[in-house]
């Protein structure tokens, strides 16, 4: 062969490599992107949101309005989705969420119009409550042996018998009214009232407890505990993690996002109600399964969890522009709900077997 050819043949084998290395390199990225726990939940919010485009779009569904609603109902669920999210990783449930609302929003509403305090006050007087129960759910959940399941649903029932019946006793009701007008001039109104440009004060929320969500699990000590503590709690426990401390602040960030959403949802409509929060528990937990958190703990995502909770909102709301009954939401979310579980348990399995070391079984 000659010297040229060589040179030639020697050229294009070299390229060939870096072709290949390329290829293998951008296979190896989507790989990772696709068992992402965000991959499903941005997958699924894409399609759902293609769908009521075509269905509804010339209705108002693409409306500044129409994106407005499904945000607001979206934000509402992903405030507490994102701690339940980390709940769940750590391996944990809380059923309470929804009682805990509607307590917290009747804590926030009584102090101001029954007893006059300012704003502050009745902020200050739902967090308390919030934190309580927080509390009460972790040390249960990790000073004894019944399952977070358990703890969290008995909470939940007393929780909202212990709100209702105070509040009948109290007011002769379960709820109260005229809460926009006693904080009317309070400072801190804006905070959990206010727009921006028509975008309402809980979005902005939402996107900040995303934001501090996703900062802790992925940037901090405490987010390497949550995955090891739902990963394999005993491990944890042997290389000196406290598993209990973990648990117990989870409980009461969760608790505490449920009453900061029951404030912006009581001045939202301007009523304090028992049972604002109703079925909120399965919305959350819905949201953050479809945001590809899976239910037996150690694998997750704040920003799944977001992208979960927008795909909520926005088949919640893309009914009713639609010529469809919304009476199909319910099995419209068991569907995407199963989807989710099915996906993430097999991209999850696929991921661990193609980790080094790890030989794919036959």
């Amino acid at each position: 062969m000659a010297p040229g050819e060589q040179d030639t043949l020697s050229g294009i084998q070299n390229w060939s490599r870096k072709d290949r290395a390329v290829l293998q390199d951008r296979r190896t990225l989507l790989s990772r992107a696709l068992h992402r726990p965000e991959a499903t939940a941005l997958a699924g919010t894409i399609a759902v949101f293609v769908f009521f485009a075509i269905m509804a779009g010339n209705n108002g569904f693409l409306s500044k309005s129409g994106a407005l609603n499904y945000l607001e109902v979206s934000s509402e669920i992903g405030i507490i989705a994102v701690p339940a999210a980390l709940l769940l990783i750590a391996g944990e449930f809380d059923l309470s969420v929804g009682s805990t609302m509607g307590a917290c929003g009747v804590a926030f509403a009584y102090p101001i119009v029954y007893l006059g305090w300012p704003m502050w006050g009745g902020i200050a007087c739902a967090l308390i409550v919030a934190i309580l129960i927080g509390l009460v759910n972790g040390i249960l959940v990790a000073k004894t042996p019944v399952p977070s399941f358990i703890v969290t649903l008995s909470m939940m029932f007393i929780v909202e018998g212990i709100a209702t019946a105070l509040t009948q006793q109290w007011t002769g009701g379960t709820q109260i009214g005229n809460i926009s007008e006693a904080v009317a001039h309070a400072p801190l109104v804006w905070l959990f009232n206010g727009q921006v440009d028509g975008f309402s004060a809980e979005i902005f929320w939402w996107v900040a407890v995303t934001a501090i969500g996703a900062w802790v699990l992925d940037r901090t000590r405490s987010g390497n505990w949550i995955y090891a503590v739902g990963g394999n709690r005993q491990a944890a426990q042997k290389i000196g993690i406290p598993v209990q401390r973990v648990q117990i602040m989870l409980y009461i960030f969760t608790a505490v996002a449920a009453a900061i959403v029951g404030i912006l949802v009581t001045l939202s409509v301007n009523v304090a109600d028992v049972a604002s929060g109703g079925d909120m528990e399965f919305q959350v937990a819905a949201a953050a399964v479809i945001g590809g958190t899976l239910i037996t703990g150690g694998f997750g995502s704040p920003i799944g969890t977001f992208l979960g909770s927008l795909l909520f909102g926005i088949a919640n709301e893309g009914f009713y522009y639609t010529n469809l009954s919304d009476t199909w939401f319910e099995a419209f979310i068991g569907v995407m709900l199963l989807a989710a579980v099915l996906i993430n348990l097999y991209t999850r399995k696929a991921s661990l077997m193609r980790r080094p070391g790890r030989r794919r079984s036959a």
